[in-house]
């Protein structure tokens, strides 16, 4: 960037007049310059104290940061030795959070393969169509999920301890059998560069059909550095421990767990789906310092009658969905010796793309075989469109209010769902609340409430309607309320719009 731009940036907002840009006020982080190198090579390099990297929270099994690299070499060279995995090759990981996550995800890595999660808990239709556009050479899963893959025909490893007993000519080997086995020193056919592709993740689809998003070695070294940077996690200090909840699968937890803190020295505890009893459990057993979550497990939080027991947690870090102020303000007042950092980010962005660094802070690559959506998210001049709709103050600090493409149309004025569900959270009977558009003849769209009542409430529609009324310019009014038992959301904690409107509407 030319001097003269440079020099006009705002030193408050970080805004620049001549280019209409606002440009980070955070330290530029370090990023390696050699352009060959992988990210699982870029982690087991870096120097730190840790001893533990993996705990399974279920069992209680440890892998130390030896054990850990040694797994990731003797699975790396069994995979391109045994199956003949090339740079290029796509490996599907079919799993909920374990302690394999991360080795599997990153003897891929090491070997300029790619990798492409899916949600354990997508149809076996939905996992198909993935399939058939990903192209996967082999595929890692557990025994109960198998059913899921019927319609495939390539290798599959399972990841268990057991030995091979099902009749399925497809299963080839176990994950024990692969890392028990002495790696052997093998020779890349080709480099891995920094912009070879990493992962092939799968948007979530809120808003339209899942699509395929490339990130390349480069796009993951940085988030690490980012991670690391962020949580302060760089030096020789005492290593953190972490519980992970987020999937794994989810490029916030791909991002974070299996790559990201493990070049930190910190120990990740690995629940395997949450459960607050459980969650509740495992930070109180080991010590936990840093819980990252999504913004229902933290609701919840909130939501109990009493303070949880938190140890000695420190700080809360969530994503995934906006957190109102009501939330925040009332979680700092109900724990707190326990900071709330948030983050903001999308699987296009290969995890965090702005977070806070402090609690005081908090209180303020393209589409894969897709190229229309491509050109729709990046323009020529590389910048990605979001779809967020957000807003940047006089001291630089970025608010995401709400998805462009979820905006409540009332008789042309805008309406944010998020604005108005995070004014319905505040009622002390409700636990939860999602807001839709609702499509009327005379006004277009007009916002409509599903709502969570606590137990034993007998709050009425009236009654909600009448509170949010209140509070909200006349176009803002929730003009229909229905009540439900749960809101339907996905792994990361994003409302399913489309699934409320497609029960809304199908009495219409």
């Amino acid at each position: 960037m030319a001097a003269d731009s440079r020099s006009s940036i705002d030193p408050r907002s970080g805004f620049s007049p001549s280019t209409s840009i606002f440009h980070s006020k955070r330290k530029p982080i370090p990023l390696p310059t050699s352009t060959q190198l992988d990210v699982t090579t870029f982690i087991s390099s870096r120097r730190h104290s840790g001893t533990i990297a993996l705990i399974d929270a279920s069992s209680g099994r440890r892998l130390s940061f030896s054990d850990l690299w040694r797994s990731v070499a003797s699975l790396s060279s069994a995979l391109s030795s045994s199956h003949s995995i090339r740079k290029g090759d796509v490996v599907l990981l079919l799993s909920p959070n374990s302690i394999y996550f991360p080795i599997v995800s990153l003897a891929v890595f090491s070997l300029g393969a790619v990798l492409t999660t899916t949600n354990p808990l997508n149809t076996p239709q939905e996992i198909a169509k993935q399939i058939a556009d990903s192209r996967p050479v082999i595929a890692f899963t557990i025994r109960p999920l198998l059913s899921k893959l019927a319609a495939t025909s390539f290798p599959i490893i399972l990841l268990e301890e057991d030995r091979i007993s099902e009749d399925d000519s497809r299963i080839v080997s176990t994950i024990r059998d692969l890392i028990s086995s002495d790696p052997i020193q093998f020779r890349r056919p080709e480099p891995v560069m920094q912009d070879d592709p990493a992962t092939l993740l799968y948007s979530s689809g809120t808003t339209g059909a899942s699509k395929g998003v490339v990130s390349t070695h480069r796009n993951l070294i940085a988030m690490v550095q980012i991670i690391l940077n962020r949580f302060k996690l760089e030096g020789d200090g005492a290593p953190e421990t972490f519980i992970c909840t987020v999937p794994m699968f989810h490029v916030y937890g791909l991002a974070a767990f299996a790559t990201g803190l493990l070049g930190s020295g910190s120990t990740v505890v690995i629940l395997s789906k949450f459960e607050m009893g459980e969650m509740m459990r495992v930070i109180r057993v080991y010590g936990a310092t840093y819980l990252p979550i999504v913004p229902p497990i933290l609701v919840a939080m909130l939501s109990a009658e009493k303070p949880l027991p938190l140890g000695s947690l420190r700080r809360v870090l969530s994503g995934g969905a906006p957190l109102s102020r009501e939330v925040i303000e009332g979680f700092k007042e109900k724990y707190p010796t326990v900071e709330i950092l948030q983050g903001y980010g999308l699987t296009e962005s290969t995890g965090i793309g702005a977070s806070t660094d402090s609690a005081e802070e908090s209180r303020r690559y393209g589409y894969f075989k897709n190229p229309d959506a491509t050109q729709s998210t990046l323009d020529a001049e590389g910048w990605l469109r979001t779809g967020d709709l957000c807003y940047f103050d006089e001291d630089g600090y970025l608010f995401v209010v709400d998805r462009l493409k979820e905006l409540i149309k009332y008789k042309g004025y805008q309406v944010p769902p998020a604005e108005l569900e995070a004014l319905l959270l505040t009622h002390p009977e409700i636990t939860d609340a999602a807001v839709i558009p609702f499509p009327d003849k005379e006004v277009g769209q007009y916002p409509m409430a599903y709502v969570v009542r606590k137990a034993g409430s007998g709050l009425s529609e009236t009654a909600v309607m009448e509170f949010v009324g209140k509070q909200v310019a006349p176009y803002k009014k929730v003009r229909r309320v229905a009540f439900v038992k749960e809101i339907p959301k996905n792994p990361s904690g994003k409302i399913l719009r489309k699934d409320l409107i497609k029960l809304a509407t199908s009495k219409l």
